[in-house]
């Protein structure tokens, strides 16, 4: 018998809860196979409410007993809650349920991970705990026990009491069940202090497990950094007596922000300069700071429903950008922003997985922890604070705080606050919350008689389910350079409203050079005609660091875009203009080693496909890997001068300074190696002190072929470490020649410190296949037959992480006859298992459907 369709959730069809919830007091008698929990909760009717049926949700568990108001009951029980008389006015509903926490293998509710409690909630995993309306709209106090053989008892709030086996706490803030957690192991802390504002001590801990305790102090700073400047940004000050932080290691997301007791994958805050690199340093510091930053734009102001998610996310995201950008470079962390906007966000956008901002329907949500939510949300919160300006931007922050303090809200609570302090109609504005797919903009312009004129014209292209959209307002950054390079317009922001729009710029001596969206100021593909000449100029003279990366990226792309169609030769003018730019010691090191970056797989295929032509991974691949040996001996000599220039003697700090110093020489090493074969490479390996230096040597071993004794000699130094053991096995696929990923994939699945039961392995391993563009897309298919056998053998176990990772397979449409027939054989595989999750049926289907 098929399986029912999944029913389908509609933003239009929110109704305000029928019942609210006073406080709710939890009882967890902890243990791995039978855990009790005891729930007592105190309900009241919402006069917003059209009904007062009694309705909770609940998955996954024995219901032992119930009672209103002391008296047994017996609720009507299905396999997603419990539906009972109740009496029209507040009561008490007390529950007794037992749950499996050591079966939970999908981590979401309470779980094992090794050897320790844990919970995952968002979006809907309190529901697999106890019987609740899991609704973000509906906020309560909480008061937890716990009780356990464990020595660390942990949850939300401030602790209350404890004693021998137990621990109790409250938490006095009103929050949805999504936010609640639970912790409990044999645990050891890094403690550390912040003192607010207003002079209240808070006492902080990061809490590992035994053998951890060297990689807390970064992560610990990190907090204590973010708490300080969301003080002086934002004046926002944490309001409990204590802030815990736990590393878990079986994790499907990057970390949750909890009330009080964030839970962190460990991948997310575990650090030290011998097994993280630069790269993680900045990661790790910047989701510390998300996470922390929730407890004002996502606790205390939460979602109303889970279609406002991108009003928590995206606030969250700009905010912690915004932190990033000021503890390290704004420039460089803005370049980084828009490579990965485009790399996932305009993929998902311009394909089957395309939604809105807000979606307007969702079968599961946990599929819209997406790109589009996240980054694009974030890009909106931007697009806002540019055409309202800084003054008006923090006296609507001042005023979303005060209104909405302790509410669940929507986007339009988050627009009128806007058009409460401006006096702006954000009617059209909003249009980027509705509709999905990334505007083309396209400009001509013309001179005459001191007047530059800029014509721009917009439209964005019909994703599934919506065509015909309407235009939308767009601030659009523009300078203008004189042919000497001086500036002769000063960053303006044209705020275009129309399908066409023209603006003129007067009182110039000459015909200027454009420098068009600075700082990405939307998140629009730009289209004009222009010539390497120009972009070279740009490159050279534009004072904006964004558009000057800009130039050296649209010229690196024109010339892989001639040897990949025309099978040209590299560029001599690209190729003098890159070593040009990366002498230049007035830039950055991490800037001249981002722009010396050139255009991924994944984009060039995009690209050609835009262009109406069928991309070819393997071309592809060979007219980069081309690109990469021209380059490496047109700056030979200025390769040898910034490696030896850039190194770092000073001991190590995950700082700015150093970490671009490294970027910069790791970026020399990879064309050094291109001629020397490995002897640089293997030299920095021997001596390296630190991860970033050692594994950047490794890769370019591996890219020289003469990696395998440092393969060998890395996994017998890091064998015990599990997060550097998850970059042993990615670098290998990574590196590996197209025509062997799927087979390096396929025997590192062997090895006995894989598991797909972790999400980072499991992601480390097959993430790195489905990453290497060329590798997947071989022409046998055997990537995708390989991904697709354990997706099918990971969804009983994991559907969150198996559905994410369907995604893969999201672009099967772009390629050849032969390749789509093959992708679509395993797309059809994996929709026909019988029990498929909700999960992974619903995101096959939509890359199948559209």
């Amino acid at each position: 018998m098929k399986d029912a369709a999944p029913e389908i959730v509609y933003l239009a069809d929110y109704a305000a809860p029928n019942w609210l919830v006073r406080d709710v007091h939890l009882t967890f008698r902890l243990d791995p196979s039978r855990t009790r929990v005891l729930s007592r909760i105190t309900f009241h009717p919402n006069p917003d409410a059209t009904s007062h049926e009694f309705a909770l949700d609940g998955e996954g568990m024995t219901l032992i007993s119930a009672r209103i108001n002391g008296a047994e009951v017996t609720p009507d029980v299905t396999e997603t809650g419990l539906s009972c008389v109740v009496p029209d006015t507040e009561f008490l509903w007390e529950a007794e349920v037992e749950i499996d926490p050591a079966a939970n293998t999908a981590l979401e509710g309470l779980y094992m991970s090794g050897g320790m409690y844990c919970t995952q909630c968002e979006a809907q995993g309190f529901r697999k705990i106890t019987y609740y309306p899991d609704r973000p709209d509906v906020m309560s106090v909480f008061t937890v026990r716990i009780e356990a053989d464990r020595p660390v008892l942990l949850s939300n709030g401030n602790p209350v009491a404890s004693g021998d086996g137990f621990a109790e706490w409250h938490d006095p803030w009103p929050k949805p069940s999504y936010l609640f957690a639970l912790v409990a192991g044999d645990l050891v802390n890094h403690p550390g202090s912040f003192t607010t504002m207003s002079g209240r001590e808070v006492t902080l801990n990061v809490w590992v497990r035994p053998g951890d305790e060297d990689k807390c102090a970064f992560g610990m700073q990190a907090l204590k950094d973010s708490m300080r400047w969301d003080e002086q940004v934002y004046g926002r000050e944490y309001d409990l007596d204590l802030f815990n932080i736990v590393a878990v290691d079986d994790f499907n997301m990057g970390a949750m922000e909890n009330k009080g007791l964030n839970v962190f994958n460990s991948s997310c805050v575990l650090a030290s300069p011998e097994t993280s690199t630069d790269a993680n340093f900045e990661r790790i510091e910047a989701i510390i700071a998300h996470e922390y930053f929730h407890n004002w734009t996502g606790n205390r102001i939460t979602c109303r429903d889970w279609f406002q998610l991108c009003l928590k996310e995206g606030l969250t995201v700009f905010r912690d950008a915004q932190f990033t950008a000021d503890m390290r470079s704004a420039p460089v962390k803005r370049i980084e922003d828009v490579i990965a906007l485009r790399a996932r966000q305009f993929r998902e956008d311009n394909g089957p997985l395309a939604h809105p901002v807000r979606p307007h329907s969702f079968v599961e949500i946990n599929n819209f922890y997406t790109a589009t939510v996240y980054e694009k949300g974030a890009e909106l919160i931007g697009m806002l604070k540019t055409l309202v300006g800084d003054d008006a931007w923090a006296k609507a922050l001042t005023l979303y705080f005060r209104r909405h303090d302790g509410q669940a809200c929507t986007i339009e609570d988050w627009l009128r606050v806007f058009e409460d302090v401006t006096g702006r109609d954000l009617a059209q504005f909003k249009r980027w919350y509705e509709e999905a797919g990334t505007p083309r903009l396209s400009v001509t312009d013309s001179y005459a008689d001191g007047t530059y004129t800029m014509t721009f014209a917009q439209h964005t292209p019909p994703t599934p389910g919506q065509a015909g959209k309407a235009p939308r307002v767009i601030p659009i950054k523009v300078g203008l350079l004189g042919q000497n390079g001086d500036e002769v317009q000063k960053t303006r922001v044209l705020e275009m409203t129309e399908a066409q729009q023209s603006f003129e710029f007067t009182g110039l001596a000459a015909r200027p050079i454009p420098s068009i969206l600075r700082e990405f100021s939307a998140p629009v593909i730009l289209e004009r005609s222009t010539d390497n000449a120009e972009r070279a100029f740009l490159l050279a003279h534009d004072t904006d660091p964004f558009n000057k990366w800009e130039a050296g990226r649209a010229l690196a792309r024109d010339t892989l875009l001639a040897m990949i169609r025309q099978g040209a030769a590299p560029d001599p003018a690209y190729l003098e203009a890159a070593r040009i730019m990366a002498l230049d010691e007035g830039l950055d090191p991490a800037f001249r080693a981002l722009a010396l970056g050139l255009p991924s797989q994944d984009d060039l295929a995009q690209v050609i496909h835009d262009g109406g032509a069928t991309p070819d991974p393997q071309a592809i691949y060979d007219a980069l890997e081309a690109l990469k040996d021209a380059r490496a001996e047109t700056m030979a000599e200025a390769a040898t001068q910034l490696y030896a220039q850039h190194q770092v003697r000073e001991p190590y700090r995950p700082d700015a300074g150093q970490a671009g110093a490294r970027a910069l020489s790791n970026t020399m090493l990879a064309m050094i190696t291109r001629r020397d074969g490995g002897v640089a490479a293997q030299a920095q390996y021997d001596g390296a002190d630190n991860m970033t230096q050692q594994l950047a040597a490794l890769g370019c071993l591996l890219q020289a072929g003469h990696g395998d004794a440092a393969v060998e000699a890395f996994y017998n130094q890091w064998q015990g470490d599990r997060l550097v053991m998850d970059k042993w096995f990615g670098l290998q696929i990574a590196m590996a020649d197209p025509a062997e990923a799927a087979d390096v994939t396929q025997h590192l699945t062997q090895h006995p410190d894989f598991t797909m039961k972790n999400p980072n392995r499991f992601r480390a391993v097959l993430g790195a296949l489905a990453g290497s563009a060329a590798g997947f897309h071989h022409a046998s298919g055997k990537g995708y037959a390989l991904l697709a056998d354990w997706l099918i053998q990971l969804d009983p176990l994991n559907p969150q992480t198996t559905a994410r990772m369907c995604a893969a397979f999201e672009t099967w449409r772009r390629y050849d006859a032969d390749r789509k027939d093959l992708m679509r054989a395993q797309l059809e595989r994996i929709a026909s298992q019988p029990g498929l999750s909700r999960d992974t049926t619903e995101m096959v289907g939509r890359i199948l459907s559209a």
